[in-house]
């Protein structure tokens, strides 16, 4: 069998765009050995954030046959990273034990190389700290022996509603991540680049969209009564009253 690599698969079709591997991600790791993940000026007109995990969300088709589609991306943990070799002073590495892809803060200068290297965009600068920041795959998480067998998962596998991101070893044919690849047709991101992604999707799965001419036409409120909706009389109780 062919060494360990640990990766997420992200099955698209139940992804709702909730955010909470986003918010759990970030509180993570701001209080774990990557943190602290600085942000600067969050609400002004020029924002610095680091996260490890974003979820872009966007809208295909044409009216009335669109789908909202939600993509989860962060480091895809590649089997051949370009950003390692760039790197200066070695601080981007692979673990040759587990295959996830680290930075040794210690080490990073914050030159970019990497970033610019990266097709993926999965590097962020920490604007505070001036070093390198990716997703660690919670390392520190996944090997805590205080932790119970079923939380030594990734913050974001965790938090996940509707289990939509899986984590294991892709190497490994028996393991639930394997499975859903074969089973279900997963797929890396822009495999042209030849950086063999380790995080894999999991399509989504078209269904037809029926939608007939009338359901296009809204439809008159059923408490309109002769033009005009029903109001409360003028001394019925109010929400105001009710509460005090």
């Amino acid at each position: 069998m062919s060494r360990k690599q640990l990766a997420l698969v992200i099955d698209l079709n139940v992804c709702v765009g909730c955010q909470a591997c986003v918010t759990s991600c970030k509180e993570w790791n701001a209080s774990g050995a990557a943190g602290p993940l600085s942000d600067q000026n969050p609400y002004g007109a020029d924002p610095s954030g680091t996260f490890f995990n974003r979820v872009q969300t966007f809208e295909i088709g044409a009216f009335p046959h669109t789908e909202t589609v939600h993509f989860p991306k962060s480091c895809l943990h590649c089997e051949d990273p370009p950003c390692v070799p760039v790197c200066p002073t070695g601080a981007s590495h692979k673990r040759a034990e587990d295959g996830i892809v680290l930075v040794d803060y210690d080490k990073c200068i914050g030159c970019k190389y990497c970033s610019w290297a990266c097709p993926y965009g999965a590097r962020e600068l920490d604007a505070h700290q001036k070093v390198m920041k990716k997703c660690t795959l919670c390392v520190d998480r996944i090997y805590d022996a205080a932790l119970a067998p079923r939380d030594r998962l990734p913050a974001c596998v965790k938090a996940c509603p509707t289990s939509a991101r899986l984590f294991g070893d892709i190497h490994d044919p028996d393991s639930e991540v394997s499975r859903a690849i074969r089973e279900e047709g997963g797929y890396v991101l822009m495999p042209e680049w030849g950086t063999q992604p380790a995080n894999h999707y999991l399509p989504r799965r078209k269904t037809r969209l029926r939608i007939h001419a009338d359901e296009l036409v809204r439809a008159a409120n059923p408490l309109l009564v002769e033009g005009h909706l029903p109001k409360p009389a003028d001394d019925a109780a109010t929400f105001e009253d009710a509460s005090v």
